[in-house]
């Protein structure tokens, strides 16, 4: 059974349509259920007294006055937690060399960044939980700080774990084509270094936590904000010795994720451990200076980069060496390491050209460990590549569209494998960067850019093509030996008044997952869209799967929904065929009723069906199959992963006086395949962009030589608000993947992937004519001023 998406005035259509969220309304009337809205009975709460030194011996813990303070009922050391909770050591086999130390729950003997959970005390009430935390005397024999990328493998430079030799924690060198001989006779090479400023997520709701182990059961149920509900069902089973199907974890209504919550962190396990060794609920709500100091980081990098082009702007090679900082831990179970190495497999995506090296260094720091965040190493990997690009035409005094329109893939190409080895199924590069011009009318701001120049009114048009991985098969984690899952399923049941129910193994963090999940279940079935109630983030009543992160919700989650309705579909035509007297394949469902395919009579209400079925089956003949429930799973297997493309464009103003700048308007226009919910694609990526520009602007996560997270509030951290935020404008191009019926790719990551490359292009497109260039993020005034010789 198929669904001909070409034509509009199909039954059911609600799959290309701008449905409304069925949780919205439950969201701004302010009933959504957080974690932190959960109180159960006898629920204890966990403050943790956090290191102050970003390397120290811890010497000794004294906890006798916290324990005489009034609700204070446990407290736990890292020796004491350990017995408990066992440690774990993030690496994936396929990142061959990857090496991480033993992480703890909470520190053992030693602390390696500032934040780091050392002792967890245990009250009745969170204030005094935090009452006790005051009080414990933590001595510490500070040790030396390493902190600085580019000097952390140096001889001289202190071991963070002296067990695994030196700092050094992944390296990767990948090299296709005779590069140096390229590069030796090439007509132009353009050099740069980039740097992207280090920063994190900033959810709306903290990471929170409530684990409520039942000792008489053996079962852990957790109440957690987590992307990836199953993958954390194991990992605690595992690390708390419990059997898998004892652990049951719940993630309800999650306020915001960006792949943040995605990870495992020390504090939630020590977490769940308390409320296994205490065998009373625990709850642990993370405050916005501890999201700061644990919440992962991530993009901090060092990049020294050249292209090389011939005289016509082809490009010829492309040369990268990425340093990236990590943190102390490669964080569990993901890695530390995939951001680095998706700037290696991402790196120059966009463009057609035989020659590439790309290397990425990986080290330990003392600082709060970083890992995946929206959009893993794309905006690095764009910036670098477009900003490459556009250093290239400047050399050649080329337009920067020119010399794209030159090197893009041509959209007749594929399947295509780049220089990094990605494998391309379908991509639409010079029909997005059409569309784009049209869209932003680029020869009309150019001819506005010049005119104002002649006034001393420095404006820019930054343009950054990019490539998106979505999708992500087995051959992102499960190769790697991680008990992450690349499938998901979806279980789709036929209730007696003919509703549906659909039950899904993606989840939702406020991205629209459920609305998409309900539309392509009412299609699927031929339901009204109102009829379908989505049911997500419960690994006792959902099929398991993995989640949602790397922009796989749809793509995965919602083919997994659209076989399972199809099946629940042929299994009520089944009945209905021997109800009417009538062949299946003569009838249908469309708006909730039995009709007659060739006619669209209706001939049978869905709710009079399952009146039959559910309650008098015994009018029904012997042997009939009646199973109104089904469940698909689906996993991606053609390609490793189902890439993405796009374009973006950004116009802003730069103030050469004070260095500020105005950012005027925004394009994108990006092709995630099969569009299933436009207003939802649009916000995605329009809150994508704000992130993007967030990085370019503003995100900064300060640290002082000593170690010390020095911005770590919102007052000090800037993020954009919604006044400094230009007027987006988005299109779309469409080309469905033929690894699914559905179509769709991901669509959740190409925002940020490519918006910081444009601001930054737009920039060094504004200071041209004043001889000035900015590569380091973010773009501060500060440094913009800087580039301009004023300060």
């Amino acid at each position: 059974m198929t669904i001909n998406f070409g034509n509009p005035d199909r039954p059911n259509s609600y799959i290309g349509r701008t449905v409304p969220r069925p949780n919205a309304r439950r969201l701004v009337e302010g009933r959504g259920r957080y974690v932190d809205d959960i109180v159960l009975p006898r629920m204890l709460h966990v403050a943790f007294v956090r290191s102050p030194h970003a390397h120290a011996r811890i010497l000794s813990v004294d906890t006798q006055e916290a324990r005489a303070v009034r609700g204070v009922r446990r407290i736990f050391t890292g020796t004491e937690l350990a017995e408990h909770c066992t440690p774990w050591v993030a690496v994936l086999a396929h990142l061959k060399g990857l090496k991480s130390a033993p992480q703890h729950a909470l520190a053992v003997d030693r602390v390696t960044w500032t934040g780091e959970a050392v002792v967890a005390v245990v009250a009745d009430s969170r204030a005094a939980a935090e009452d006790g935390a005051a009080l414990v005397e933590v001595e510490y024999d500070p040790l030396p700080v390493v902190t600085d990328i580019r000097t952390a493998l140096d001889a001289e430079t202190p071991l963070i774990h002296p067990d695994l030799g030196d700092n050094l924690t992944f390296r990767r060198l990948h090299e296709q084509g005779e590069v140096d001989t390229v590069f030796a006779e090439a007509h132009t090479v353009v050099e740069a270094s980039f740097k992207t400023g280090r920063h994190t997520g900033v959810c709306l709701e903290p990471r929170s936590i409530l684990a409520d182990y039942n000792p008489a059961e053996g079962q852990m149920t957790v109440h957690h904000s987590t992307q990836a509900p199953h993958m954390m069902q194991s990992i605690i089973a595992r690390h708390l010795d419990l059997p898998e199907g004892k652990v049951r974890v719940i993630c309800g209504d999650v306020g915001g994720s960006y792949g943040i919550k995605v990870h495992v962190y020390p504090d939630e396990m020590a977490t769940a451990a308390i409320a296994k060794a205490m065998g009373r609920p625990v709850k642990f709500i993370a405050d916005r200076i501890e999201s700061f100091a644990t919440d992962i980081h991530a993009r901090d990098h060092e990049i020294d980069a050249r292209i090389a082009v011939d005289g016509e702007g082809r490009i010829l090679a492309i040369d990268v060496d990425d340093w990236t900082g990590i943190g102390p831990y490669s964080v569990y179970p993901r890695t530390s390491a995939i951001e680095g190495n998706q700037v290696v497999n991402l790196c120059g995506g966009p463009y057609d050209f035989a020659a590439y090296r790309a290397r990425t260094t990986v080290v330990l720091q003392n600082k709060t460990p970083t890992c995946q965040y929206r959009a893993v190493g794309h905006p690095i990997a764009a910036a670098i590549t477009e900003g490459l690009v556009d250093f290239a035409a400047e050399a050649l005094g080329m337009d920067p569209v020119e010399i794209r329109r030159r090197n893009l893939i041509a959209d007749d190409a594929y399947p295509y494998t780049s220089p990094a080895n990605m494998r391309f199924e379908g991509l639409s590069h010079h029909a997005s960067l059409a569309k784009l011009l049209e869209l932003m009318d680029y020869e009309g701001l150019r001819a506005e850019q010049a005119a104002l120049r002649e006034k001393g009114i420095y404006r820019g048009i930054g343009i950054a093509s990019f490539i998106e991985l979505t999708n992500p098969s087995p051959f992102m984690y499960g190769i790697g030996g991680a008990r992450i899952s690349a499938q998901d399923g979806c279980t789709v049941r036929m209730d007696p008044d003919g509703s549906v129910v659909a039950m899904s193994g993606v989840t939702e963090q406020g991205q629209g997952t459920e609305a998409m999940l309900a539309q392509v279940v009412a299609e699927a079935v031929g339901v009204p869209v109102g009829r379908v109630k989505v049911i997500t983030g419960d690994t006792q009543t959902t099929p398991y799967g993995g989640g949602t992160w790397a922009s796989r919700g749809a793509g995965i989650g919602g083919e997994a929904a659209l076989q399972a309705g199809l099946a629940l579909k042929e299994s009520i035509l089944t009945v209905a065929a021997s109800m009417l007297q009538a062949s299946a394949d003569g009838l249908d469902i469309v708006d909730g009723a039995v009709a007659d395919k060739a006619t669209g009579e209706a001939r049978m209400p869905l709710e009079e069906l399952g009146r039959i079925v559910y309650f008098r089956g015994d009018t029904l003949p012997k042997g009939l199959p009646r199973e109104l429930v089904q469940t698909r799973h689906f996993i991606t297997s053609d390609y490793p992963f189902a890439f993405t493309n796009g374009v973006q464009a950004s116009y802003l103003e730069v103030d050469t006086e004070t260095g500020f700048v105005k950012l005027l308007k925004h394009w994108c226009v990006e092709d995630c395949g099969r569009v299933i919910n436009p207003q939802l694609v649009d916000e995605q990526i329009r809150g994508g962009i704000v992130q993007g520009i967030g990085g370019a602007l503003y995100e900064e996560c300060h640290y002082d030589e000593d170690g010390q997270l020095l911005n770590a509030n919102m007052a000090d951290y800037l993020v954009p608000m919604a006044a400094e935020m230009p007027d987006m404008v988005i299109g779309h191009v469409e080309t469905p993947t033929k690894e699914s019926v559905l179509g769709a790719k991901g669509a959740g990551e190409a925002g940020t992937a490519g918006a910081p490359a444009a601001v930054m292009n737009a920039i060094n497109d504004a200071l041209r004519p004043l001889g000035g260039r900015v590569t380091e993020m973010p773009f501060t005034p500060a440094r913009i001023l800087a580039a301009l010789g004023v300060v």
